[in-house]
C-alpha cells in the first residue's frame, strides 16, 4: 500500500513538474541566457574602461581634497550633475563620479584630470540584457506586470529544481542506473539522448539553480525578504518611500554647487573608517549627508557600513558598521550577490555561468521531452484505418 502511495505521488509530481516547465519555460528560458550573459558583467566592464579607471601615481604627490576635485571637474563640464562621488584606498585607482543613468566620470585624484568616462556601448549592452532578465524588456507601466512574471516564473524554476531532484532519483538502487541519469553519454540519439542530458544537467545544476532561484526570491519579493528577518530573529525593515522627482518639463535643472563644507564632511568620514577600501557619498546633498563605507574587514566582499552624518556641521548621526548589522540585513546583502555569483569571486561567477547555461538546455530538453511524449500520445489516440 505504501509503495502504491509512493509510486502515486511520484507520477502526480511529475505532472506537476511537467506542467509547470510547460508553462514557465519561456521565461525560464529568458532569464537563464540572459543570468548566463550577465555572469562576468564587472569583469567585461573592468576591461572596458581599464585606462579610465588606473592612474600614474606620481612620485611624492598627495591627493587633492575633494572641493578642489569636483570644482575643476565642473570647470571642465559646467552641465554635470553628479549623484555619487566614489574615493577608493588603492593609490592607482581613480575617483570615480556618478552621473545617475548615462555612467560615470573617472578622475585622476592627483590633478583632477578627467581619465576617461563609461564604456556606453559595453554598458548599453549590459542594460538592455538586465532589462531582459529582470522584466522581459518591458518599460515604463509595462514593468510592474513584467516583473510579477519573471518572479512567478523565478518560483516555477525553484519548484522545477526542488522536485526534479525527487523525480530523478532512480527507483533502482543501482550504479546502473544511477549513471544512466548522471554520466552525459554522447552517442544517445533521439528521446535517449534528450532524457540523459535532461536529468545529468538537473543532477549536476540543480544544487546551484536553487540556491539562485531562492536568492532570486528574495530580491524580487518583500515577504522572502521579511520571511528572511522573521527566520533570523529580527524585525523586516520598514518600507522607503523615495521623494517625489521634481517636474522636469521645459525647467532646466539647476547647475550643481559644490557645498562649501564637503571637505569637513569628508574628513570625518574618513576618520570613521581610516582603513576603508572605498567611500561613497550621495549627491547632491540633503539635511543629511549619506555615506556608503567599505570597511573591508568583513567575510562578505560586499559588506557597506553606512554612515549619515548632519550635512552643516558634520556632526554623526547614525553610523553602521556592516559587522554591527542584524543577522537578516546581513543575509539579504550576502542574497543579493550571491545570486549573481560575485560573493565568492570568479570561482562562484563561473559556477553561475555553468548553472545558468544549464537552465536554458533543461528548458530545451524538457520542451522536446514533451513534445515527443505529446507525439507519442497523439499516435496511439488515433484511430486504426483498415
Amino acid at each position: 500500500m505504501q509503495f502504491l502511495n509512493m509510486k502515486i505521488f511520484r507520477k502526480v509530481l511529475f505532472w506537476c513538474h511537467l506542467t509547470a516547465g510547460l508553462i514557465a519555460g519561456v521565461v525560464i528560458f529568458i532569464m537563464s541566457v540572459t543570468g548566463a550573459l550577465l555572469s562576468f558583467q564587472p569583469q567585461i566592464e573592468g576591461f572596458a574602461e581599464r585606462e579610465a579607471r588606473f592612474v600614474v601615481v606620481p612620485q611624492n604627490a598627495e591627493r587633492l581634497d575633494t572641493q578642489m576635485l569636483l570644482e575643476q571637474v565642473l570647470t571642465a563640464k559646467p552641465d554635470l550633475q553628479p549623484t555619487n562621488f566614489t574615493v577608493y584606498g588603492e593609490a592607482d585607482k581613480a575617483i570615480v563620479i556618478a552621473i545617475g543613468r548615462e555612467g560615470n566620470i573617472y578622475v585622476n585624484p592627483y590633478t583632477a584630470e578627467i581619465t576617461g568616462e563609461t564604456a556606453k556601448q559595453t554598458r548599453a549592452f549590459f542594460r538592455t540584457i538586465t532589462d531582459w532578465h529582470r522584466w522581459l524588456a518591458a518599460d515604463g507601466d509595462n514593468r510592474p506586470v513584467a516583473r510579477a512574471v519573471t518572479g512567478a516564473c523565478n518560483l516555477a524554476f525553484l519548484f522545477l529544481a526542488i522536485s526534479g531532484v525527487y523525480i530523478w532519483f532512480p527507483r533502482k538502487r543501482s550504479w546502473r542506473h544511477f549513471k544512466a541519469v548522471m554520466i552525459f553519454h554522447p552517442k544517445l540519439k533521439g528521446k535517449a539522448r534528450d532524457f540523459n542530458w535532461h536529468n545529468t544537467i538537473g543532477f549536476w545544476t540543480s544544487l546551484v539553480l536553487i540556491i539562485l532561484t531562492v536568492t532570486a526570491s528574495v530580491i524580487s519579493y518583500n515577504w522572502a525578504r521579511d520571511l528572511l528577518y522573521t527566520m533570523t530573529g529580527n524585525e523586516p525593515p520598514r518600507p522607503t518611500q523615495r521623494a517625489p522627482q521634481p517636474n522636469s518639463g521645459e525647467n532646466k535643472k539647476e547647475p550643481f554647487a559644490v557645498p562649501a563644507n564637503i571637505n569637513a564632511l569628508w574628513e570625518r568620514a574618513e576618520a570613521q573608517a581610516p582603513q576603508a577600501k572605498f567611500i561613497a557619498l550621495r549627491l547632491p546633498l540633503e539635511k543629511e549627508a549619506a555615506f556608503t563605507i567599505d570597511e573591508g574587514n568583513s567575510w562578505n566582499v560586499f559588506g557597506r557600513s553606512r554612515l549619515m552624518l548632519e550635512s552643516e556641521t558634520a556632526e554623526v548621526i547614525t553610523w553602521e558598521a556592516y559587522n554591527d548589522q542584524n543577522a537578516g540585513r546581513q543575509l539579504q546583502s550576502w542574497f543579493r550577490f550571491t545570486h549573481t555569483g560575485e560573493s565568492f569571486g570568479i570561482v562562484g561567477q563561473t559556477i553561475s555561468f555553468f548553472a545558468c547555461l544549464g537552465g536554458a538546455f533543461l528548458v530545451w530538453t524538457g520542451f522536446s521531452l514533451a513534445w515527443r511524449r505529446f507525439w507519442r500520445w497523439r499516435k496511439k489516440s488515433e484511430p486504426i484505418v483498415e
